[in-house]
């Protein structure tokens, strides 16, 4: 499925108990991926995917918080050594790339490679494309919604 994707837009992917929201790249920059032994620099450009994983759903507003915080801000991105216990508090996680496939078998907050974050069992196998002003999803379960979403309006609304 091709999604084209507005820069003012952010692309809402939701199963009844998980989402993703997804937003493009505008300008280039290099992302800080921060390890416990680590510091590297991924060079990310527009059209690339800013992708924010909520495995057990929460807040829009939290997940286009972080996503903002990253894709606009350029923060840092954090990954925790596997088996670190506080992965088990992440509730929310974000990758970025110009490709991003989902999966349920990492655990969450510990794999620094951005093509691949933690999803919920019903979004398992996706993968996110960007570029051209599309997103292109690839094995996209049924159960799924396609929403757009403004910036503005999901900083505001719950």
């Amino acid at each position: 499925m091709i999604c084209p994707l507005d820069t003012d837009d952010l692309l809402l992917v939701r199963t009844p108990s998980s989402f993703l929201l997804v937003g493009t790249v505008h300008e280039r920059f290099a992302l800080c991926i921060e390890t416990a032994d680590d510091e590297y620099c991924k060079g990310l450009h527009p059209g690339d995917l800013v992708c924010v994983s909520a495995p057990e759903g929460g807040p829009l507003r939290a997940a286009a918080m972080i996503l903002l915080l990253v894709r606009d801000h350029h923060f840092p991105v954090v990954a925790l050594p596997h088996g670190h216990p506080g992965s088990r508090r992440v509730p929310m996680v974000v990758s970025a790339a110009s490709e991003i496939t989902i999966s349920c078998e990492i655990m969450r907050g510990t794999h620094p490679d951005q093509h691949l974050l933690c999803g919920s069992p019903e979004l398992a196998g996706i993968t996110l494309r960007g570029g051209g002003g599309t997103v292109t999803l690839d094995a996209l379960p049924p159960a799924c919604t396609i929403a757009y979403i403004c910036v503005d309006r999901a900083l505001v609304e719950e």
